[in-house]
């Protein structure tokens, strides 16, 4: 038995986030994400109890600014000890001790290694929540009757208003074509 709420569900005078889709399957949410990108959707997100696989292909997350930010921050950390030392030993304090080299470059490796590392985690802690919107302390689909199953036994599929293939009916007929077991509007 299939449940479709329409627009008259949706409060009076909110905006339309999406449409969400209700499955009792993972591998028909997994199906469904899979023809929704081929039918051109790509604002979509799923929401399900557990981890599963194929479903990153299947909603084309695949994200790399992150990486490059944090190869990025890598360099710059390495560039800054290794340069901090260079200027301290060469320039600010200069200690000739024994006859050796000021600038003995097998010294500042490890202080190297250590900002390195320290600007690339950093990084990726920070990056990873500012890129994920996160801490997020609200969510549009909170707001679904049934989303408290997402983290139960139910599994959904929503496609966000904002894209571009998007059309209210069309994207309904779409969703409900996938094998849902509803499809319901969400409110922003």
């Amino acid at each position: 038995m299939r449940h479709v709420e329409t627009a008259r569900d949706l409060e009076i005078g909110a905006v339309l986030y999406g449409l969400i889709a209700e499955y009792d399957r993972d591998t028909t949410l997994v199906e469904a994400a899979k023809h929704a990108k081929d039918a051109g959707y790509r604002r979509m997100d799923a929401f399900l109890p557990f981890p599963i696989e194929g479903l990153e292909d299947a909603l084309d997350n695949h994200e790399r600014r992150l990486q490059w930010l944090i190869f990025g921050a890598g360099l710059t950390g390495a560039a800054s000890g290794y340069g901090l030392q260079y200027w301290v030993n060469l320039y600010a304090y200069p200690l000739n001790i024994g006859g050796r080299s000021l600038h003995s470059w097998p010294a500042f490796i490890p202080i190297t290694f250590e900002c390195t590392i320290l600007f690339a985690g950093l990084t990726a802690v920070f990056g990873m929540l500012a890129l994920n919107r996160l801490p997020r302390l609200y969510h549009p689909v909170f707001n679904h009757p049934r989303f408290a199953h997402a983290s139960q036994d139910r599994f959904f599929l929503c496609i966000e208003a904002t894209d571009s293939k998007f059309n209210r009916e069309g994207t309904r007929s779409f969703l409900e074509s996938t094998g849902a077991v509803a499809v319901s509007e969400v409110a922003d």
